[in-house]
């Protein structure tokens, strides 16, 4: 794959030369992509729309081809339009397409990875990251946190006909990827006919805020045999339909854009401008009785102001049940320094003990080459939560032998305010770290440096005073 993505990126600088910014080359990527896979796995497309037509063309006769089957596609029912809407030819040069066709003819796409195409936008968009100094994070979570979030989950349509599963920051759509893929792994693909035609159109939902990633997860299930339900939108910012899900499984945008607007939602208790905060909520509101979520935050969420709040709100409504601190350095390189946590939990019983597993504490920094992440930094993890995905299975702290996990009651929670952080809720000493971990906060700190300076004001005020009331009486 690292070839692949360098001979892609390695043409994306040329074609920068003849005015294509990156962004619209990796949207031409897709729609071509996604022909030739489509050819390669035998979907039928409309005439004249298909890879090999396409690959037959030349000069002028090839851009006129592509536009006339970009919008043919566009106009497709079902999800196929949904894919091709609006898209629009970047490639002005025939030389150049023809050029591109060509160097995605030249791989077997299909063989290579189930998820090859978001992988090869992640790989391209790290690139752009890098070019641009601007990270790319919002779009993926690493393939080893989503497999294990999915395992734990246990998203099963057959033990419920009406089972929903949704992410409503679904970005290039890898959570619901894997989620099908766990199934197809936990069935060996065998379902029954009516199972199978649910699975396949009532089963995955989606929404996102930005099209580019929203198309691309719309392709990536459509090669993988599913119809999803992914729309378009601000999931906190517009009121949630009546739909209800089982299962919600996501990672909310870090960052703080958009940060100063506060939604105007009637099921939002607390009124708050953080997004995180905000998703937290609204994936409470999303969920049905009885279902489960696990979610990725950062670290300040645990803590923000209006954490309290929210989390006591959550908490009463859901069993928050587990936390997993992930490595530090889990989302390097597109949001390096960002340490993330995973919150699982319940809905419709009120939590009355939260287990935290320190994932962290004593293990090197994952990079992105040297010590990547892998399904080995979650394996304790998984077998101290058990296989209960309501986080009912039974638990002792002994499951880890190295102390990572630990048990908190609601009354330590209430104490520390409902703010679950590190700070508040630890237990191990970090040999690596513990300078960095045990310093003040930034606002601690500029607290201090204020009564300080009050005091010396209050000082230099009374000194006055003293000298003069001395220069009166002299």
């Amino acid at each position: 794959m690292t070839d692949v993505v360098g001979k892609l990126w390695g043409y994306a600088s040329t074609l920068r030369h003849d005015g294509v910014d990156y962004g619209d080359y990796i949207e031409q990527l897709t729609y071509l992509l996604f022909l030739k896979m489509a050819d390669e796995q035998e979907l039928k497309l409309p005439r004249k729309t298909d890879w090999p037509h396409l690959r037959r063309q030349s000069g002028m006769e090839l851009i006129e081809t592509y536009e006339n089957a970009l919008r043919t596609l566009g106009k497709q029912p079902g999800i196929l339009g949904d894919i091709f809407s609006g898209s629009q030819n970047r490639l002005a040069n025939p030389a150049a397409l023809s050029r591109l066709i060509k160097v995605i003819d030249e791989t077997d796409w299909t063989s290579l990875d189930v998820d090859v195409k978001a992988a090869a936008f992640e790989g391209l968009l790290e690139k752009s990251a890098a070019e641009g100094k601007k990270g790319a994070g919002q779009y993926f979570t690493p393939r080893p946190l989503i497999r294990s979030m999915v395992r734990l989950m246990r998203p099963d349509p057959r033990t419920n006909r009406q089972l929903t599963i949704s992410d409503p920051a679904c970005g290039t759509g890898g959570f619901l990827v894997a989620a099908y893929e766990w199934l197809k792994d936990q069935t060996g693909g065998a379902l029954d006919r009516a199972t199978a035609k649910r699975v396949k159109t009532a089963t995955y939902y989606g929404h996102e805020l930005v099209a580019r990633p929203r198309r691309l997860a719309l392709m990536n299930l459509y090669l993988h045999q599913v119809e999803p339900h992914i729309t378009l939108g601000n999931s906190i910012e517009e009121a949630p339909t009546d739909r209800r899900f089982d299962v919600v499984l996501t990672n909310p945008p870090f960052g703080n854009r958009g940060a100063n607007n506060i939604p105007v939602r009637e099921d939002f208790t607390v009124e708050t401008s953080n997004k995180q905060l905000n998703f937290l909520q609204h994936v409470l509101t999303i969920l049905k009785p009885g279902g489960r979520a696990a979610v990725v935050v950062p670290d300040n969420v645990l803590f923000a102001d209006k954490a309290g709040e929210v989390f006591k709100i959550l908490m009463e409504d859901a069993d928050v049940h587990t936390v997993l601190r992930c490595p530090r350095g889990t989302f390097n390189p597109y949001t390096p320094g960002t340490k993330t946590n995973v919150i699982f939990f319940t809905k419709g019983r009120p939590t009355s003990r939260v287990w935290l597993y320190d994932a962290r504490a004593n293990v090197p920094s994952i990079t992105k080459r040297s010590r990547p992440l892998t399904d080995a930094h979650f394996a304790e993890f998984e077998r101290c939560y058990g296989s209960d995905p309501h986080g009912q299975s039974p638990r002792s702290e002994t499951d880890s032998p190295e102390g990572r996990w630990r048990a908190f009651g609601i009354e330590q929670v209430k104490k520390a305010d409902y703010k679950l952080d590190s700070y508040a809720f630890k237990w191990m000493r970090d040999e690596e770290t513990d300078e960095l971990e045990d310093a003040p906060e930034p606002a601690d700190l500029i607290a201090d440096a204020l009564t300080e300076l009050k005091l010396a004001v209050g000082h230099i005020a009374a000194l006055q005073k003293l000298f003069g009331d001395e220069g009166a009486r002299a």
